[in-house]
């Protein structure tokens, strides 16, 4: 008996117009930084600018990730996730100013010690929050997306001024623990420590979200109730709860973020938040909603672009996201790597 053919499209069959689209997205970044370097023209402060950028795009893809996992998996429109940003930042500040002594330390083990117990507090109490947010006030308006602008905004402003209670309307300066002041030179580029380190988690969380998504039963349960939730709840697996437990790694991670962000700008507000969602939106936007490979890539070019153009034209920093979330739009309505769900 004669096997049928095998019609699938082999690797020669794609044309190379079709692999480039495909591959394009992920040649955005080195294409950047590539121009980045010639548009600068002096080798240290292009490397200098370069670590910046990636540190910066690092923190906001920490943001930008749960948020957009929530919207793929949920279909929730979170405006409030900035509120955990924000408490996240003071959670976390709060926790480094009671260790004094030991981010004081000329320790790198007592600095970094004091760095994890303050990231741990925020996750945690961020994690909390969060799944009370759900609970009282996402779970109500789940399928209506103007309500949950609605709600979520409200549920930002509220927690904006309890912060004010508890902490103060008064921005709050801190120092960074004292081996992660200062910088390092290599090839005549001063590169800030504390960017170095944050280059250095941004990854690393990237790696690991990626794995979990990829190789775990748990990944591949929200992998498929981002593409199709209906027929993963056909199987049996119960879906709220895998919503509930997204929701809240989500503002645990926007917790973790906010930390970073307060001791890379060593300054924390009540709004800081609030500010932050701009970027965490188009980072999300321009990433395609619920990719966590576009959110990396997305907040990856956001810093990369905004340290570049600050640098060669300050003006043009404000709209120069803006102008990259259009430009991408034009070129990909949904994002430059959409998650495909199931009609």
């Amino acid at each position: 008996m004669t096997a049928a053919p095998d019609h699938r499209p082999t690797f020669a069959d794609v044309s190379l117009g079709e692999r480039l689209g495909k591959a394009m997205p992920f040649l955005l970044i080195p294409i950047l930084v590539v121009l980045g370097f010639f548009a600068i023209g002096a080798p240290s402060s292009w490397l200098t600018l370069t670590v910046s950028g990636l540190a910066m795009g690092m923190m906001i893809f920490i943001m930008a990730s749960g948020l957009t996992l929530v919207f793929g998996l949920m279909d929730v429109i979170n405006f409030g996730h900035g509120a955990f940003v924000s408490v996240g930042a003071f959670i976390g500040i709060s926790v480094l100013i009671a260790l004094g002594d030991w981010t004081g330390a000329t320790s790198l083990l007592l600095n970094m010690s004091a760095v994890f117990l303050a990231v741990a507090a925020a996750m945690t109490v961020t994690g909390a929050l969060g799944w009370v947010f759900e609970r009282v006030i996402v779970k109500p308006v789940y399928g209506a997306h103007l309500k949950q602008i609605l709600v979520t905004v409200g549920g930002l402003i509220v927690i904006e001024q309890l912060i004010h209670v508890i902490w103060g309307p008064d921005e709050i300066f801190i120092n960074r623990p004292e081996m992660l002041k200062g910088a390092i030179t290599f090839a005549g580029a001063a590169m800030e420590k504390y960017r170095l380190l944050a280059v250095g988690i941004g990854a690393v969380l990237f790696i690991a979200m990626r794995m979990i998504l990829r190789r775990t039963k748990i990944g591949l349960i929200v992998r498929a109730g981002v593409e199709n939730g209906p027929m993963v709840e056909a199987l049996g697996y119960r879906l709220r709860v895998v919503f509930i437990g997204v929701f809240v790694a989500g503002s645990a991670l926007a917790g973790l973020g906010g930390v970073m962000w307060g001791l890379y700008q060593e300054v924390i507000t009540a709004g800081m938040g609030e500010r932050m969602m701009v970027l965490v939106f188009i980072v999300a936007i321009i990433g395609g909603l619920g990719s966590v490979e576009g959110a990396f890539i997305g907040a990856l070019l956001v810093g990369l672009l905004q340290n570049y153009v600050a640098f060669l034209e300050p003006k043009l920093a404000l709209v120069s996201n803006i102008a990259l979330m259009t430009a991408i739009l034009m070129w990909r309505p949904q994002g430059m790597l959409p998650v495909v769900k199931a009609k």
